[in-house]
């Protein structure tokens, strides 16, 4: 796996003092964290392209066919809120066993499916494991990294998870064109055991354990609202006669989750809570956490609607569309270790303001595709927003779990994580929504097919801009710079945006 600099993430780690002139750290035990989280974040999109062939193999319609999607949100969704509780439990290398086991039961199952709804569960086992790989990843981060190296390790860690999902759609495009679809899980069967062995092999455990009580009832408030919620969203747009709506779902959802977080207020009172919601009370956290979210749902919006236009109306084939989309998300990736030395050396006002601004500029600009848009303006487009959420998630992830005292860091990292997948949901219903009301209501005001489509294509991504203006407000509340560690610890880990 070279996704990562390994001048950076694997030569052995020995404690220093933090001088402006000392050399920089490295960090052995993320080296496999990383690419552990590499192989299970591309495995989220290699499915995209897969969807047609599904359809006319298992004989399942486009709404079947897209539980694919919907089960592995939902199965997020419901686990990444206990994750917080569980990394605490257990030792980094036994999380890390859990999360690459159960990632490589469930990709075996989908490989050898005799049939869709095994399919969908072998997509519900990968998804339980690659829950857990994510916020072990940013908790190990935090514990180890001392401050003054955070930007720059964090630059590396987002090369691969920003490079995982854009390369997903092109390779899932290459071994479609050349195998069947069981090769997308063949395929990655072997690498899961191979960074799964050796990483056990090298993996040391860091932090320390710590014995506490699970709150079932906590886990099945958790369970039953986020599920709902983005059970609600993903469904948003279909008419199911006789069936719950899918804002009934959603505000279900929102009302259980609400209690959830009245009962993790009420254990932290007394006991110890499932998700520790006093993450939140750290402003720097809570202002990162908005952008972050604001800024990935526009990002998955863009995702949805670049490829829907691209092959329902300009007939590009997945693997064509794949390879147009591919550079932005490379570039991303490629600039995470830049924009990380540039972090560390002058702060994140100087990126995330101008990120945030190349966000809105490049969305502002899709809104006004046409049926004829320039390929290579579309590449410009496309780059110039994936390179600006660059800008923005390295200066965000680190401030925003760098403003929390270190036993807080687990669930700030759970807490993104279920931020992620309802943003994830809600950028998927939204998109949708208005790409569909939209094309309806201009397809019955006389409009051609084509023109239509494009309407609609136009006003999602309006919306998105829009949308885009509070990432803009939010990265402008940020501060430029941390308070030290001892100033979180000793309770002072909410410093001002300025």
């Amino acid at each position: 796996m070279t996704t990562t600099d390994s001048t950076t993430l694997d030569a052995p780690a020995a404690p220093a003092a933090a001088t402006p002139d000392a050399p920089a750290r490295t960090y052995p035990v993320l080296r496999w964290l990383v690419a552990a989280t590499f192989t299970v974040i591309l495995n989220e999109t290699v499915m995209v392209n897969a969807i047609p062939r599904l359809m006319a193999q298992f004989d399942v319609g486009a709404r079947a066919a897209q539980w694919l999607s919907t089960a592995f949100m939902l199965t997020m969704a419901v686990v990444i809120p206990v994750t917080g509780w569980f990394l605490q439990r257990v030792t980094t290398r036994q999380a890390f066993t859990v999360a690459m086991s159960v990632f490589g039961v469930g990709t075996l199952v989908c490989a050898l499916a005799p049939t869709f709804p095994v399919l969908v569960g072998g997509r519900v086992v990968q998804a339980a494991g690659t829950a857990v790989m994510m916020p072990l990843l940013m908790t190990t981060l935090m514990t180890v990294v001392d401050e003054r190296d955070r930007g720059r390790v964090m630059g590396n860690v987002t090369l691969a998870i920003s490079v995982a999902p854009a390369l997903g759609p092109a390779l899932s495009g290459v071994v479609l064109a050349a195998a069947g679809w069981r090769w997308l899980f063949g395929l990655v069967l072997p690498v899961v055991v191979l960074v799964g062995a050796a990483g056990l092999r090298r993996l040391t455990d860091v932090g320390e354990v710590r014995a506490s009580r699970v709150d079932w009832a906590s886990v099945v408030l958790s369970a039953l609202g986020f599920g709902a919620l983005v059970y609600g969203l993903s469904r948003v747009g279909e008419e199911h006669p006789g069936a719950v709506p899918a804002w009934g779902w959603a505000l279900g959802g929102v009302l259980v989750v609400a209690g959830f977080v009245l009962r993790q207020r009420a254990l932290t009172r007394r006991s110890e809570p499932l998700l520790d919601l006093r993450a939140l009370t750290h402003r720097t956290y809570a202002v990162s956490l908005a952008m972050q979210s604001l800024a990935f749902l526009t990002m998955l919006g863009a995702m949805i609607l670049l490829p829907l236009y691209l092959q329902d109306l300009r007939g590009l084939s997945p693997l064509q569309t794949g390879l147009l989309v591919a550079p932005g998300g490379v570039a991303m990736g490629l600039l995470g270790p830049v924009v990380g030395r540039v972090l560390d050396r002058v702060g994140a006002r100087p990126l995330v303001v101008p990120g945030s601004l190349g966000v809105l500029a490049s969305l502002a600009a899709l809104s006004r595709l046409a049926e004829g848009t320039p390929y290579v303006l579309l590449l410009a487009v496309q780059v110039l927003l994936m390179v600006s959420l660059a800008a923005l998630f390295t200066p965000a992830f680190t401030l925003g779990l760098g403003a929390l005292p270190a036993h807080l860091y687990a669930h700030g990292s759970s807490l993104l994580g279920a931020a992620q997948q309802v943003s994830a949901a809600v950028g998927t219903a939204l998109t949708v929504t208005v790409l569909s009301w939209r094309s309806a209501q201009l397809a019955a005001g006389g409009a051609g097919e084509a023109a239509a489509y494009v309407g609609g294509v136009r006003a999602a991504f309006t919306v998105a801009a829009i949308l885009a203006v509070g990432v803009v407000g939010l990265a402008l509340l940020l501060p430029n710079r941390l308070p030290s560690t001892a100033a979180l610890e000793s309770g002072a880990g909410a410093p001002s945006a300025h």
